[in-house]
This record gives C-alpha cells, structure tokens and sequence, in this order.
C-alpha cells in the first residue's frame, strides 16, 4: 500500500524496477493497477512471486541485512531499508524470545515480496526526493489473526511491539489495519506522528489494500508538499505539580536528576495556592518515551502527591552548535536560526566560566569576544 500510494503520487515505476534489479534477487514482478476501494480511486501494486518456493525462502535477518549491502544500491537507500527490517527484527526477538535477532528466521518478511516491498519504499524515498516524513496517529484493527506463527490477536504482537512510544488507537473495525511491515516503515522513517505538518500540497497518492472493508475505503494516503512553516515543529509533553511543603534546596538536585534522564526542560514558577499558601509550580518538558519515568522522578524526589501532564505544539528555532577561534581559546557556541534569518547567538556558560577562570579575565569579555567570533 505504501508503494502503492508513492506510485499513485508520482513514482516511476520504470525507476523503481530499474533500482530493484540492484538487489540480487530474481523470480517476481510488478504489477500496478488502478483500483477503486469505495468512492476512491487509487493503484494497486503487487509483487507477483512467479515460483511459490521461492516466494517461501523465509530469509534470516542476517541474511536479509547482507543482501542489501551486498546490492548496488545508493547507501541512503541501503540504509533506509535495514534500519526498517532491524526495527522490525528487534520486536520479532523480543515477542518470540530469540536473544540473537540476526538468527532470527521472519517467515512472512523475509518472502520475496516483503523484501522487495520494504527496499521498493526505501527506493521511492529517494527517487522523490522526500526529505522528511511525518504520519498520522496509528489506528489497530480488532480480530484475529491467522499467522504462520499461529493464531495471534490484532494489534498484532509485533506490530503494537515497534509502534511503541508512538500515539494509538484500536479502532472497532474488524481487520488488521497495521502489519509489521507497515509499522515498521513508520517508525523507521517518520520523524513525528500525530497532525498534519504545514505544508504547500503538490502530489497526493492512494495506495490500495486487497481487502474490501465495510467501514472505509482500505487505502493508504501520502501527501507530498513543501513546508510552509518559518519555524521548525514537533509535539512534547508539559508536566506539572506545585509543591508548598519541601525545602527550595532539593529543586537543585531534582532538575540534574530530570535533565539527566532526558528532561527537555525543567523550571518552578511562584505560584499562590489555597488559603494563600506561597508555592512552587514544578513545570518539566518531555517526549512521549520519558513521560512515566519522570513522572516517577517527580513522586520519588518531592513531596508532591499529583501530578497532571498534556501535550503541547512546539515552534523551534532551527540549532546548531559550532566552535569559534577566540583570543583566549576556542569556545563552543549555540546558534538558533527562524524565519527572516532571526539568529541567537548563545556562547557555552560552562565554557566561558572556565576560560574566566583559567585565564584571570572578566567572564562578560569571554562571553563578548565569543559572540564577536560568530561574525554576526
């Protein structure tokens, strides 16, 4: 459906043959076709498997990995694809408790088809040129499944496996609307998942599924534009609690402890409670996979008894940090650039008291004669 949906938006598929015919393997070949699911029009692409043993090959992962390297293949795109197929093996040792996943035999993925679909996408990407991809919250059919594992229940195991930390729902249709290979093309390639970036449309692809479903058309939709944000964006997670009964001192030893585990953020702000109670309002910035445990930091290290956490939209600027040649030696610098060239120039603290410190001079000269090194 994915391959699909990249055809439907502007793929080549003479291009897309012509890379595949880069990786070793012989015996199928691609059928595109127009289809409609419902009141949608959209293409169907199969990879028709001309032997049926060879299409039951089931490849290890190792050797799936070493067929990729051993390919022609641009390294973007050999890249691409085995970061998608070591996601995917990850989660299948995991929920099959294999503890050397290149061991691992995957059965399904390591068909012809599967292996020419997953490189295909990492083909595509390439061909168009795509240089980020974001995708919608994951939606799970409910049924069973009927696997060559056995009888497994939907969200499948190894699909909810790779789409953790990533935002869900199980929907009441009555299908499997997320297999492992489609979650793992997501999680390898999708920088941020939930609304739709801001962009300038200019293709749109629909990729059909064989199956008909009752509820919706089984189509897979890709957008293809140009950002139209000035700044950068992605979501985060804003935690918070106030405290009026612990000694402000243990602040300092709980922001190390957050940032230390991955905090984004950590910061108080006096606040007036009940019964005008003087308190600390405890506000941390996180992502999706660190929420629990800071949470867990936050009980363990201060008498709060509550805390509340919601997702926020966040503009950035776009960081990067370079090191400038000073007259009192090199120093380390932040530079934040947006929309009409806006730029912040911010010299390292810690690096700055340290050359003070060294060389006996005032730490604003430091802080000035890195900002004059920036040039800007």
């Amino acid at each position: 459906m994915v391959l699909g949906a990249l055809v439907d938006a502007g793929l080549d598929v003479d291009i897309l043959s012509r890379e595949l015919k880069r990786l070793k393997i012989k015996g199928y070949e691609l059928r595109c076709a127009k289809v409609m699911r419902k009141a949608l029009s959209g293409t169907k692409l199969d990879v028709i498997v001309k032997h049926s043993s060879q299409a039951r090959s089931h490849r290890s992962l190792a050797g799936i990995l070493k067929l990729i390297d051993d390919s022609s293949l641009k390294s973007t795109v050999k890249e691409n694809a085995k970061k998608i197929f070591n996601i995917i093996g990850t989660a299948e040792s995991k929920i099959h408790g294999i503890s050397d996943k290149k061991r691992l035999h995957l059965h399904e993925l390591g068909d012809i088809d599967s292996i020419v679909d997953i490189v295909g996408v990492a083909i595509a990407i390439d061909a168009l040129r795509i240089d980020e991809i974001y995708s919608s919250s994951v939606s799970f059919g409910r049924t069973i499944l009927n696997t060559k594992g056995g009888v497994l229940p939907a969200p499948g195991p190894a699909s909810l496996e790779i789409l953790k930390g990533v935002p869900v729902e199980v929907s009441g249709i009555d299908s499997e609307l997320v297999t492992p290979t489609g979650a793992g093309i997501l999680k390898a390639l999708s920088k941020g998942f939930g609304d739709m970036p801001q962009m300038k449309v200019s293709e749109i692809g629909y990729g059909a599924g064989t199956k008909s479903l009752s509820e919706i058309p089984n189509m897979l939709r890709v957008i293809i534009g140009e950002s139209a944000a000035a700044f950068e964006e992605d979501r985060a997670f804003v935690i918070e609690t106030n405290i009026d009964d612990m000694n402000p001192q243990n602040f300092e030893y709980l922001f190390e402890k957050l940032l230390k585990e991955g905090a984004l953020d950590a910061y108080t702000t006096t606040v007036q409670m009940k019964k005008s109670r003087p308190a600390f309002k405890l506000t941390v910035m996180s992502d999706r996979s660190k929420l629990e445990r800071l949470c867990s930091i936050i009980f363990s290290e201060t008498t709060s008894i509550g805390i509340r956490y919601y997702e926020v939209d966040r503009f950035k600027l776009r960081r990067e940090t370079v090191k400038v040649n000073t007259r009192y030696g090199n120093i380390k610098v932040k530079l934040s650039r947006g929309p009409d060239d806006i730029l912040t120039v911010s010299p390292e603290y810690e690096e700055c008291v340290r050359v003070a410190r060294a060389r006996g001079v005032p730490l604003k000269r430091v802080y000035e004669e890195a900002r004059k090194a920036v040039g800007v």
